[in-house]
């Protein structure tokens, strides 16, 4: 998927349309445009706002698949597991692991 396709895909998803996004990031909804169709890329600058107002990664409008889009309590947990130590960080998630086997949500 390029990098345009997901931006259109990430915009579709929350139902807004390409003014809005232009006008919260700072840009003319014409060169928001020319990014979904791959006519342009943004800068460095304007790939950042775009990463924190679809709450995505870097990585992920590029063309990665690194932290795609996820709920606020996905993100809650990622900072919860930041803050913590190697220790508690590897206890938390052995824990979490042995919940999902035991209700057999382990992919």
């Amino acid at each position: 998927m390029t990098m345009g396709e997901r931006l259109r895909q990430l915009r579709l998803q929350r139902k807004i349309s390409q003014e809005e996004v232009a006008r919260t990031i700072g840009i003319t909804r014409s060169a928001y445009s020319h990014y979904e169709i791959n006519n342009r890329q943004p800068v460095y600058e304007t790939l950042i706002k775009l990463s924190t107002f679809y709450e995505v990664s870097l990585d992920y409008i590029v063309g990665g698949d690194a932290f795609g889009p996820a709920s606020k309590d996905t993100h809650e947990m990622i900072r919860m597991l930041d803050t913590m130590d190697h220790v508690k960080r590897k206890n938390t998630i052995n824990l979490l692991m042995d919940v999902l086997k035991k209700n057999n949500n382990v992919m």
